[in-house]
């Protein structure tokens, strides 16, 4: 194992990071195309991913051609990114188990009062609110925000590996 730690470069670690955000942004697009549509919370787990793919490729580009300070200081920049990343994944998912209150804008009882019936039918008829603590699916026992949070705290610790790296 520890062996296999050291074969962890900057190079491959960017890469890495590069390839695993990549995939789970696009398999976050997939099941958002399958009618599972992301709540508040849900797309704003995804700005780590829409920053952290153009600086996870930077990062390689200067792991494997650049100055070997900047792709340290690129590993660092990803560490900080998904390790935050990691921190809002397990608040959601805190918010889905009801370990915690989450926003009011996407959770408890919905509001807006009607003028009358007339009105509150087509509010019902035009608004689509997806809470945010109400998980959509459960694979293997967790819900995709507790995914992010995994995925993110992989992609935390390779990035702080690959900084580790001689």
């Amino acid at each position: 194992m520890h062996a296999m730690l050291k074969k962890i470069t900057p190079l491959n670690a960017a890469l890495s990071v590069l390839l695993v955000a990549t995939a789970t942004i696009a398999g976050a697009w997939i099941f958002e195309a399958f009618g599972y549509l992301p709540c508040e919370l849900c797309l704003k787990q995804r700005w780590a991913y829409y920053g952290g793919i153009p600086l996870a490729a930077l990062t390689l580009a200067l792991a494997w051609r650049g100055p070997v300070s900047l792709a340290r200081l690129g590993l660092a920049l990803l560490a900080l990114v998904f390790l935050g990343s990691t921190l809002f994944g397990v608040y959601h998912a805190g918010v889905e188990w009801a370990f915690w209150p989450g926003p009011t804008d996407c959770t408890g009882s919905i509001g807006g009062a009607a003028k009358d019936m007339s009105d509150f039918m087509s509010q019902l008829q035009t608004t689509r609110v997806v809470r945010c603590d109400a998980v959509a699916i459960r694979i293997f026992g967790l819900s995709l925000a507790g995914w992010n949070a995994v995925i993110s705290a992989f992609m935390t610790a390779v990035a702080l590996l690959g900084l580790r790296s001689r």
